[in-house]
């Protein structure tokens, strides 16, 4: 398993004896893809030299034929590696590639980023702790570089570059924006501009949470996107259904109302004639307050 060339991983003359099974492995990822265990990279301390198979402590150089392992060692993790300007970090725990002089070592974050990232970073407390929520796998110890989103939160480079092809353009933790979408509101803005709502959509309003800036806010509802007021981002959840506005009581003009009576009336008397009698005729009591009926009371008089 040992080779001048090393393995697919790193480039060194020496394979490790797995502490936990005793068994020969250029590296630990090559231990880790044939065995259904893991190796403890710090508890190695044996090695063998690819030249002359010797067995002997872990080191750079070989004791029996000086060949050099690796161009890179470091005695706490037993990486053997080709020069990359590589370096301990004792916080993180592990080997970095630098150089160091490039990289800083953020103590909330618990991780070392570029040095034009110093104050200029939203610190997240042991984010490189997290798996990377794209994946799920190992961000610390990944030999894949991670990605910093703006709202702190880490990626995959590789699986940043996956999800940015797919469209999506929130972080799959918090749905804060991964990049600056100034342009494509400012895009979203024109075509709103473009398509009116239709006329009983046109004074609905709704609540929205910004995941941008956390604003709470009610907005004009539009199938295209709902505003932020507060930051103007359209990565925006609806909180809650629609709010129509209040209808106004309908208001009859006089003219029309009088016109209305006298068809109501004229449909009464209409109603009478098809059931085949005639409109009773009243008329006022002359000595009286009360109307009386006209044809009853001619009927009354004497002949």
């Amino acid at each position: 398993m040992a080779s001048p060339a090393g393995c697919e991983h790193y480039v060194r003359s020496c394979s490790l004896k797995a502490p936990c099974c005793g068994k020969l492995y250029v590296c630990r990822l090559c231990h880790d893809a044939e065995e259904n265990h893991q190796m403890d990279r710090f508890k190695v301390t044996q090695v063998q030299c690819s030249d002359c198979l010797t067995v002997q402590q872990a080191q750079q150089t070989c004791q029996q034929c000086n060949v050099m392992f690796g161009e890179y060692y470091c005695d706490i993790c037993h990486l053997f590696d080709k020069d990359k300007k590589q370096y301990h970090c004792l916080p993180c725990g592990i080997c970095r590639i630098g150089p160091r002089e490039k990289y800083f070592h953020c103590d909330k974050c618990n991780l070392c980023l570029v040095s034009d990232m110093r104050g200029n970073h939203k610190c997240v407390e042991n984010v490189s702790r997290q798996n990377c929520p794209v994946c799920m796998e190992d961000i610390h110890t990944s030999r894949i570089g991670a990605h910093v989103l703006p709202c702190g939160h880490l990626l995959h480079r590789t699986c940043y570059s996956d999800m940015v092809k797919t469209g999506a353009y929130r972080c799959p933790l918090c749905m804060h924006s991964a990049w600056d979408m100034g342009d494509h509101w400012d895009n979203l803005d024109k075509q709103i501009a473009l398509t009116p709502m239709p006329t009983e959509y046109q004074d609905a309003t709704v609540k929205i949470i910004c995941n941008d800036c956390q604003a709470h806010c009610t907005v004009a509802f539009h199938v295209l996107g709902m505003k932020c007021t507060g930051c103007g981002s359209y990565n925006t959840a609806q909180d809650g259904g629609l709010i129509q506005p209040p209808q106004q009581p309908q208001l009859v003009p006089l003219e029309e109302e009088a016109g209305q009576q006298e068809v109501e009336a004229g449909q009464q008397q209409q109603e009478v004639e098809e059931e085949g009698g005639e409109p009773l005729e009243f008329e006022p009591d002359s000595d009286s307050d009360v109307w009386t009926d006209a044809e009853t009371e001619q009927s009354a008089e004497p002949q």
